[in-house]
């Protein structure tokens, strides 16, 4: 089983539902960064949320997977990869949020 490589086989192996949600909550991070800076940080929150949540769906999936059957643990270790990705990715968007918030912080 080749493995996928790069960003866009990051994106596709997160499942592209969450990841396409943390994408779109990142694209309004910018917009929001630039009209509305008081929505910074609940958007990267609601980022992190994202990701946690679709991870503890994929875990739940793997581990239901697991229960029906007897699987070689190279292969749960491959799942558990996968299923940490979107949560990596919501908390970048996270950290970028706390850049932005610190940046926009009034100088004194």
């Amino acid at each position: 089983m080749s493995e996928s490589v790069g960003i866009a086989g990051m994106f596709i192996s997160g499942g592209p539902i969450g990841m396409s949600l943390i994408t779109i909550l990142f694209a309004a991070l910018f917009f929001a960064a630039w009209k509305a800076p008081a929505w910074v940080k609940e958007l990267g929150i609601s980022a992190l949320i994202v990701g946690v949540l679709w991870t503890l769906g994929g875990i739940y999936q793997m581990l239901g997977v697991l229960q029906q059957s007897a699987i070689d643990s190279c292969i749960v270790a491959g799942g558990a990869k996968c299923t940490i990705i979107p949560m990596m990715y919501g908390l970048v968007v996270y950290l970028a949020s706390l850049v932005i918030r610190i940046i926009q912080k009034p100088r004194i």
